[in-house]
C-alpha cells in the first residue's frame, strides 16, 4: 500500500465501513505478517484491490499463501487484481491469466489478472 500514514487510515476506514470490502491476514508466531483487502462481487468473485507483507516477510510465499487460503475458506471460484509490471510476475507464477489493459495512465501499463478456481494455485 501507501508509506503515507494518512492514506493508509483513510482506506482502513473504507474497508470497516463498506460490507463490500473485505480484510483477511495471515499471522505467523502471534504476528500480522500479511494482509490483503478485497471488494466482493457476485457470488463466489473478488477482487483483490491490496496486498501488504511486512518487509522481512517478502519473499516467503507469504502472498500466495494469503490468496491460496482466501480462495479456499471463502469458497472463491473468481479472483482478479489489476496491477503494474512490477506485481505481473508475482500473479502469473500463481497461474492467474495476465491481460494487458493498455496505458491506463499516462506512462503506466496495467495488466487484469485472473485466476479461475479450477486451476491450481502453485
Amino acid at each position: 500500500m501507501w508509506a503515507d500514514e494518512a492514506r493508509v487510515h483513510a482506506e482502513l476506514i473504507k474497508y470497516l465501513e463498506d460490507d463490500t470490502r473485505e480484510l483477511f491476514g495471515r499471522f505467523l508466531n502471534g504476528e500480522l505478517v500479511g494482509l490483503i483487502g478485497l471488494i466482493l462481487g457476485t457470488k463466489g468473485e473478488v477482487e483483490v484491490k491490496h496486498i501488504a507483507i511486512k518487509p522481512n516477510y517478502r519473499g516467503k510465499g507469504i502472498g500466495r499463501l494469503l490468496i491460496h487460503d482466501y480462495m479456499k475458506t471463502k469458497d472463491i471460484v473468481k479472483i482478479k487484481a489489476e496491477t503494474d509490471k512490477d506485481a505481473v510476475g508475482f500473479y502469473s507464477k500463481l497461474g492467474f491469466s495476465i491481460m494487458s489493459l493498455g496505458e491506463k495512465y499516462p506512462g503506466v501499463e496495467r495488466f487484469e489478472c485472473t485466476l479461475l478456481r479450477h486451476k491450481e494455485l502453485s
